[in-house]
């Protein structure tokens, strides 16, 4: 490509990193209803013609700004079900704690009941998260591990359920003694008697 098109290509990408920049601040700040295509214009620099020209709807800039949020943890292999299901919920933890995503992602849970295109989002976000939970439970259950007939969600379940209460509704603390005591409640409900 000539050098105009290699001009053109580099302020088309700087122009989307700072709608999308701007975008997941207005997200962080205020969730999915403090996002506006006005506001994203006006704290980006870059005019609505171009933003819409990139994402036909404010729903599809949410998508995509939103589509790096909460990356999977790593699926940790620790040698038994209990270390690993510790580790993952630790790490669960931690994020709710810290994370920006922690912030926003109750805004789109909201959003996904009336917005199809969020409601796909919301999917891919759950997924994501969860999905080294799945991970680790099928590798319990491989092993033997993991008494019959549970599932992977059920565990997924009695793990990020009441971490996901504490951080948004109870607001009590997620501290260490909490974390384990969920890990050795799930643990003593699914993992096979020793």
């Amino acid at each position: 490509m000539g050098r105009s098109g290699d001009v053109v290509d580099v302020r088309v990408q700087r122009s989307k990193a700072a709608v999308l920049a701007q975008t997941y601040e207005l997200l962080s700040a205020g969730g999915i209803g403090g996002v506006s295509i006005d506001e994203v214009s006006r704290r980006s620099g870059v005019s609505k013609t171009t933003i819409y020209r990139h994402w036909p709807s404010r729903a599809a800039l949410l998508v995509e700004a939103c589509s790096t949020i909460g990356s999977a943890p790593q699926v940790p292999d620790t040698g038994s079900f209990g270390g690993d299901l510790t580790a993952l919920t630790e790490e669960l933890a931690e994020q709710l704690r810290t994370a920006r995503w922690a912030a926003v992602l109750p805004s789109i849970v909201d959003a996904a009941e009336r917005e199809p295109e969020l409601a796909g989002l919301h999917a891919q976000l759950h997924a994501r998260l969860m999905a080294p939970f799945g991970a680790v439970t099928e590798r319990a259950r491989d092993r033997g591990e993991l008494a019959a007939g549970r599932e992977p969600a059920e565990v997924t379940a009695a793990v990020a359920g009441p971490l996901f209460y504490r951080r948004w509704f109870s607001r009590e603390p997620l501290d260490a003694p909490f974390v384990r005591r969920v890990v050795e409640a799930a643990l003593d409900q699914f993992r096979v008697p020793r």
